[in-house]
């Protein structure tokens, strides 16, 4: 199995020694083009599950679907048993338990006619992501990554871990280090929440505070952990360009979301650096949904919505090996009270880009009112206590809304 890259075609041994981004990004010649390792359609089958598999409560999502993760197919080609693999996921997961106080589930996904009348929509499902692991679905991508690290090469086992973010994506990987006992270093902003930042300190990660150097262009957070991924740290985050092999345990949520709403026409998915949209749409084409994907970004911070109208006039292909007309960083400081989809870029918009062609979907941008609103509705006509940015795909469907069942996920638990 080789990992390839979707702008250059360079190939990745994903048990080497790489660091799991593209080898040849930096080339002479080659920086232009969007770099990022994936995972063949080729190498993991979208399998048909055993019938003696239940979906139902309680199941893990790991162990339900592992035929069709790439950490299982290399697993086998490395010479594992299926046991040892089913073995090795439970292992973790107790760890998750012992460290978070519950593990990995099939989150549910369910009908909500109060709120689908208030937004205006035939029919409304939500998926909820706000009881899993560290509060969000952020963890699925990290529980993946550690997969790969159970199967791959353990010349590497002594290596940091390294993370940009000041959220969910690192309380996730807080989490899943401490399960696995490793160092993990987080590089936030100087202005990061201090209670993210308590939580973290207490799961045992080292903080990393990073100011923006003069000149500098892009999130300095993701330029520090780059830096340090270079000097031998291991990438452990949600960021494709940087640890491809990041969309193979997102890709559960679609998985799942096939089979729990059979019937969508689209679902609607909030999009920071695009690893959650580029996971599901791909996850919902491999479970058999024929739902359209729609993107959704605010107006305080938009930069996958143009380079989509990029790709719209000149094609993915083009816009991929032509990154700089496509995506760039926000010009302006970014805004909004869903402040967790706020990234400078979309990393992964290429990603993203293939979904929506795949789909047939589109990009929407919310208005700030609709993000408010949206929030406001879904702790009226619901139980699920989910943030700003776990509610923002619902925004989309204020701003754009679909005829027939659509689906949001809502993924962050109000922090307090």
């Amino acid at each position: 199995m080789l990992l390839t890259c979707r702008g250059c075609g360079a190939t990745v041994d994903p048990l080497g020694l790489s660091p799991w981004a593209c080898p040849r990004r930096d080339a002479a010649g080659l920086t232009d083009v969007d770099h990022v390792l994936v995972l063949s359609r080729e190498s993991v089958q979208s399998v048909a599950l055993p019938r003696d598999r239940t979906g139902g409560a309680g199941v893990n999502p790991f162990v339900r679907y592992r035929e069709r993760l790439g950490s299982y197919a290399a697993a086998i080609e490395a010479g594992w048993s299926d046991a040892q693999f089913v073995d090795t996921v439970g292992s973790l997961d107790d760890a998750v338990v012992a460290v978070w106080g519950s593990g990995f589930t099939v989150t549910p996904t369910t009908s909500q006619p109060t709120l689908s009348t208030a937004v205006g929509v035939d029919g409304l499902w939500v998926k909820d992501e706000t009881g899993n692991v560290s509060g969000s679905h952020k963890a699925r991508h990290l529980f993946g990554l550690a997969l790969w690290l159970a199967v791959r090469s353990p010349a590497d086992d002594d290596a940091r871990l390294a993370i940009a973010s000041c959220g969910n994506a690192a309380l996730g990987a807080g989490v899943i280090a401490a399960a696995m006992r490793r160092p993990l270093d987080v590089y936030v902003p100087v202005w990061a929440d201090e209670s993210v930042v308590a939580r973290l300190v207490g799961l045992g990660a080292n903080i990393l505070r990073c100011e923006r150097r003069e000149g500098e262009v892009g999130d300095p957070c993701v330029l520090r952990m780059r830096e340090a991924v270079a000097g031998g740290s291991l990438p452990f985050g949600c960021q494709g360009p940087d640890n491809g092999l990041t969309i193979d345990g997102g890709r559960t949520i679609g998985w799942e979301l096939a089979e729990q709403a059979p019937g969508l026409v689209a679902v609607y998915v909030q999009m920071g650096g695009g690893a959650l949209a580029s996971s599901l749409a791909r996850g919902l084409a491999e479970g058999g949904s024929d739902a359209r994907v729609i993107a959704v970004q605010t107006e305080g911070c938009a930069p996958f919505d143009r380079a989509w109208r990029r790709v719209e006039q000149v094609g993915l292909d083009e816009a991929v090996h032509h990154r700089s007309a496509a995506m760039w960083p926000w010009e302006s400081e970014p805004t909004s009270a869903a402040t967790g989809i706020l990234d400078d870029e979309t990393y992964d918009w290429a990603g993203v880009a293939a979904g929506l062609e795949l789909s047939h979907g589109t990009s929407v941008v919310a208005p700030e009112s609709a993000v408010v609103r949206a929030h406001a509705l879904a702790h009226e006509h619901t139980t699920i206590d989910a943030d700003p940015t776990g509610t923002a795909g619902l925004a989309g469907v204020l701003t754009a809304a679909t005829a027939g069942a659509v689906g949001v996920l809502f993924t962050g638990l109000t922090r307090r």
